[in-house]
């Protein structure tokens, strides 16, 4: 312990991440007694500082306890969800940011409101314009629109990302298509300078590349992916080319290092400054201010904060002529990042580009001395090879630290991200952001579309590079997700071979292997309903097997089939369907039994009612004798003894359903069951008949 002393600072903010992933594992909201917690653990910490261990412990179990506030804290100063109309609406509010899609444009509402005497909605709101619609809005303007929105959706099944969670913390309270042209009402205000500049800069660009290819290099520069073709975004997925598109070091880096190189080259072209100071300390303030205009400009996404918060710290440590680019500075930009966006944590995003900056980092610790050394030859020939090694070594760890979570949140497997980035990176680095910068600094004097024509031609290439990478065999293998529990482990796993320094790091491998191999210990539902009931699957072994009503999901659908580890389903007919061990159909009836005189599971299919029509009565009396579950996707009416009933009204109240059927018997989670009691889950709704009598008392009260 003595020889790893000084890095023993390093899991402060790992146990301030412990305290946030605790917030969010409990099923109710706790109290806000546990706010005044950290204070006196962390104040213990100082006193007993002599005490150096007893000091260490007391100050993690106080960033612990600090994360649990700061998640809890974050939480209650959050309004609440908003309780939207059901029906089309004219709303009203000011732009904040346009965003391009494929087809048409996107705008995020702010200060919106249904009708001029209605109060401001505390929440923002995001719709999508018609296809067709005139307007061009600017970040700033006041627009009306009619528009059908919608709240946040709920998880896709039970344990799967919550949509409203993510929405909650965010401030997005609800989202939706307009249903006619929009009116502006007001011209642009000087309040939204950055976002005006994010537009203006994607239609500069647009307007000279088009496609894919303008699409990808407004990505670069603005941070929007919205408007990329998902033809192209598949491609740079499957190719492991999709972190280029999420602005982050690299960019940062490439944007940072550009203009302290350009700073040092123009004071060096005046004697009289350069031989008196000192450029450095000159060049990286204005980096440093670069930086923050290229961080507001891209809209301060997480891995950006991130990137920021470590640049300036290792630019201060420049201007004070020390060397700052280590884990304790990556530590502080996480405790940073967690204390500004507690929930971000959950998200693939933060763990995706932190994991990936933690073993780049260990990784030069490691290797750094052999290389300087090993390149001090005389030989020509060395370092141009150390710079390949280098470039190999950095694809290949930054690649490896990210597989856990691209494996929990997305069951994909990139098997040659590396030799992708071999190529990509360097063509982004040296073409593809250089002239984007150029292009940017010549807009105000409308000169941009030279540089804009070669950045389009390193926007081409890499592409090229992702379409040829990706079209590989095997190139993006589907693989089961790892669970919850798989990826903590993996990622303890990770931060112990990561953080210390003396040989007993290299236990944290097991024990990450231990956390990717986590899937093969989860059994999957062998059922799944949806919210809506609309879809119903079946997983069978010879695959899934998808009953799919009019107007299912294909969203919800491909998180099923991706949380089962699965390219396709087959799809169940409305009149019969396959006949094997498990799954059984008959025309009405369906009868699943995945294990060998074990339990039964019935589907009940009865045509959904078109409008007018009145929905056909499912009894369940009739099939009392064979079912042990009844699953059908309208309402069952009357009930078998010990037999559990999954229907309409089950989802309606409770959210999506999963079901197993092992030997055990059977086992029905809810949405609502997994996720509990808290502010971003709404209550369960109430009939309308109760609805109704609320309202008349209500009137009669006022």
């Amino acid at each position: 312990m003595a020889a790893e002393w000084h890095r023993l600072p390093l899991w402060l903010p790992v146990a301030m991440g412990t305290g946030i992933i605790a917030y969010f594992s409990v099923a109710n909201e706790p109290s806000a007694a546990w706010w005044v917690l950290p204070l006196p653990l962390l104040v213990a910490a100082v006193a007993l500082r002599r005490r150096a261990l007893a000091a260490w412990l007391l100050g993690l179990a106080g960033m612990a306890s600090l994360g649990f506030a700061l998640a809890g804290w974050h939480a209650a100063r959050m309004p609440p969800p908003l309780d939207l109309p059901r029906t089309a609406v004219i709303v009203e509010g000011l732009v904040e940011a346009v965003d391009m899609l494929p087809k048409g444009l996107r705008v995020t509402l702010t200060e919106a409101r249904f009708a001029p005497e209605e109060p401001v909605l505390p929440r923002f709101l995001r719709i999508r314009l018609r296809a067709d619609d005139p307007l061009q809005p600017l970040p700033g303007e006041r627009i009306r629109l009619r528009a059908l929105i919608r709240p946040p959706s709920a998880p896709p099944y039970p344990g799967g990302w919550d949509f409203q969670r993510d929405a909650y913390f965010s401030g997005l309270g609800g989202s939706g298509f307009a249903l006619g042209p929009a009116e502006r009402l007001e011209g642009a205000r000087e309040k939204a300078p950055f976002g005006q500049a994010r537009t203006v800069l994607e239609r500069r660009v647009m307007a000279v590349l088009h496609g894919g290819q303008g699409a990808i290099a407004a990505a670069l520069l603005t941070g929007s992916q919205s408007g990329i073709p998902d033809d192209d975004m598949i491609a740079m997925r499957d190719s492991g080319l999709a972190h280029l598109l999420s602005v982050s070091g690299l960019h940062i880096a490439i944007v940072m290092g550009l203009g302290f190189g350009v700073v040092r080259f123009m004071i060096a072209l005046v004697p009289a400054i350069a031989l008196r100071w000192d450029s450095k300390k000159i060049a990286a303030p204005g980096a440093l201010l670069l930086g923050f205009g290229y961080l507001m400009l891209t809209g301060a996404q997480v891995p950006m904060q991130r990137s920021f918060a470590m640049a300036a710290v290792v630019t201060l440590g420049v201007m004070l002529g020390r060397r700052a680019l280590s884990l304790r500075v990556l530590g502080l930009a996480a405790m940073i990042v967690m204390a500004v966006q507690p929930a971000a944590l959950l998200g693939p995003s933060f763990q995706m580009s932190f994991a990936a900056v933690l073993v780049l980092i260990a990784g030069a610790e490691l290797s750094g001395r052999f290389m300087l050394r090993w390149q001090r030859g005389p030989e020509w020939w060395r370092r141009p090879v150390v710079l390949l090694a280098g470039s190999v070594l950095t694809s290949f760890l930054a690649g490896l630290a990210t597989t856990p979570y691209g494996l929990h949140h997305f069951g994909r497997l990139q098997l040659y991200g590396v030799a992708a980035n071999m190529v990509a990176v360097p063509l982004t680095s040296f073409i593809v952001m250089p002239a984007g910068m150029l292009a940017a600094a010549l807009m105000p004097f409308g000169l941009e579309e030279w540089a804009l024509r070669v950045m389009g031609l390193g926007v081409e290439a890499t592409l090229f590079t992702a379409r040829t990478v990706a079209s590989w065999p095997g190139a993006a293998l589907t693989a089961f997700p790892i669970p919850p529990a798989g990826l903590l482990l993996a990622t303890f796993g990770l931060l112990w071979l990561c953080l210390w320094r003396m040989r007993w790091r290299w236990w944290g491998a097991p024990v990450a292997m231990a956390g990717l191999l986590g899937a093969f210990f989860v059994t999957p539902p062998d059922m799944l309903v949806s919210a809506d009931a609309r879809l119903i699957a079946f997983r069978t072994e010879e695959g899934m097997i998808i009953q799919r009503n009019t107007g299912a999901s294909g969203f919800v659908r491909a998180n099923w089939l991706r949380s089962m580890g699965e390219d396709d389903a087959e799809a169940l007919p409305s009149d019969g369907g396959p006949e094997n061990g498990t799954l059984r159909c008959e025309d009405r009836t369906c009868r699943f039994q995945p294990i060998a005189g074990g339990p039964v599971a019935m589907l009940i299919r009865v045509p959904r009612p078109k409008r007018g029509q009145e929905a056909e009565e499912v009894r369940a009396l009739a099939y009392c004798d064979d079912a042990t579950l009844m699953v059908s996707a309208e309402p069952i009416r009357g009930r078998c003894r010990g037999v559990g009933v999954v229907d309409r009204f089950s989802v309606w109240r409770d959210g999506a359903h999963a079901i197993w059927l092992g030997t055990d018997g059977v086992r029905v989670l809810s949405d609502r069951a997994a996720r509990g009691d808290r502010p971003w889950v709404p209550p369960p709704p109430l009939p309308a008949w109760k609805r109704r009598e609320m309202e008349q008392q209500a009137t009669r009260t006022q």
